[in-house]
């Protein structure tokens, strides 16, 4: 099966370097042991020695950063596995399109669509970053979803994404995007963790997932649960309902929806930290990408979901093309959803014009013009056309 654990301790995803969470979150930072009287020389040389023993406690992420040095060693069997199952996915992706009945083929874009809600809504913003809060129905129901798409259990993947968060794009973020695009999108599946991942791994605050029965009972059972919810539940639906085959079910259901739906979701981890731009924060890997966020029906907003992760739109202008936000804020409308969280505008306003790289509809160079003269150039006008429709209605509305 899928299950993506091949090696104890294994994947998932990921709160912030304490500049950038939210207050519930800043608890979770390292604490930062180094005298106040080192010298600086002698404040780096203490790093390097830690580093040099994998002693990473007490450090923060800046300190950590990214050893290039360091090799890592590749685990075959995850390395072979994944190749297994990519190869499997092309050929239901053949059966599909040759032999699937089309109420297949539906029933496979279905199931793919809700494990993802499992992912977004679920996993990442209710239970990763608490960015709303549900009732028991809705936990319930997102944990299903979640169990359906495969990647892991929800409590291992909470913990490395908040520390993903934490220590984003260091050697103690499990996908550390300065590897490159293979290793943050698979390759960290490949190999055995950095020890700066397993040191760190065990720091983070995982107090409110303990708290909660039913993520722990989909932990300890989850073998199970994928098993039966994963691969049987699809598998068997067109077999019984519509008498389809159950290889081409299994193969069309299970095998292509799967892997399709765990690299849409990587995309995330290497596409959302490597291309795009930084209207929030330019000094951060993370950033804006429209392709990823179509793709994971929400999520590339990545550079203003790290700068602001308590947010459940995880996205600004980008929040009304989300799927996972519009699907939140129907759960709201039914009372399935409350106490979202979101980022004042005023936040936003100031995080861009102090850390942003002038990419921003609003708070650009062409904005600051606009507001100094009251007036804009062709030119102007022709670089805010290519920026985001939302800001660039604002931008022409403060014109007249």
């Amino acid at each position: 099966m899928i299950h993506i654990d091949f090696v104890k301790g294994g994947p998932v995803y990921g709160p912030l370097d304490s500049t950038k969470m939210a207050p519930s979150e800043v608890s979770q930072s390292a604490p930062h042991h180094h005298s106040d009287h080192l010298t600086s020389q002698e404040k780096v040389k203490v790093i390097e020695e830690k580093k040099a023993k994998k002693d990473y406690s007490g450090l923060l992420p800046a300190e950590i950063g990214t050893d290039y040095n360091f090799k890592r060693e590749i685990v075959w069997k995850n390395a072979i596995g994944f190749l297994a199952l990519h190869l499997a996915a092309l050929y239901g992706l053949w059966v599909m399109c040759a032999y699937c009945m089309w109420k297949t083929d539906i029933w496979a874009a279905i199931v793919g669509f809700s494990s993802g809600l499992g992912v977004t809504t679920g996993a990442h913003r209710l239970f990763s970053h608490r960015a709303y809060k549900a009732p028991f129905v809705t936990r319930l129901v997102l944990i299903l979803f979640h169990t359906l798409a495969g990647q892991n259990c929800l409590y291992i993947w909470v913990r490395d994404h908040r520390q993903h968060h934490k220590y984003s794009d260091t050697d103690a973020d499990p996908h550390n995007a300065n590897r490159g695009f293979f290793f943050s999108h698979v390759g960290w599946l490949m190999s055995r963790k950095h020890p700066a991942v397993i040191s760190k791994g065990k720091t983070i605050d995982m107090s409110d997932m303990e708290a909660d029965w039913l993520v722990m009972f989909q932990k300890e059972h989850y073998k199970v649960l994928y098993a039966l919810f994963a691969i049987l539940l699809p598998s068997l639906v067109p077999v019984i309902f519509w008498k389809e085959t159950f290889f081409n079910a299994f193969f069309a259901a299970y095998m292509f929806r799967s892997v399709f739906v765990l690299n849409m979701t990587w995309l995330v981890n290497s596409a959302a930290h490597l291309y795009g731009n930084k209207p929030f924060d330019k000094y951060m890997k993370p950033v804006e990408s429209s392709f990823v966020a179509f793709v994971s029906v929400g999520e590339g907003w990545h550079n203003y979901h790290h700068a602001f992760p308590w947010d459940y739109r995880a996205a600004e202008f980008g929040a009304k093309y989300s799927l996972t936000t519009m699907f939140i804020d129907f759960l709201a409308s039914w009372g399935l959803a409350y106490d979202l969280r979101t980022t004042p505008y005023h936040m936003v306003q100031k995080r861009v014009q102090r850390t942003g790289d002038g990419s921003h509809p609003i708070y650009s160079e062409q904005a600051k013009k606009l507001e100094e003269t009251g007036k804009l150039e062709d030119s102007d006008i022709a670089e805010i056309l290519k920026s985001k429709e939302h800001g660039m209605r604002r931008l022409v509305t403060a014109q007249g």
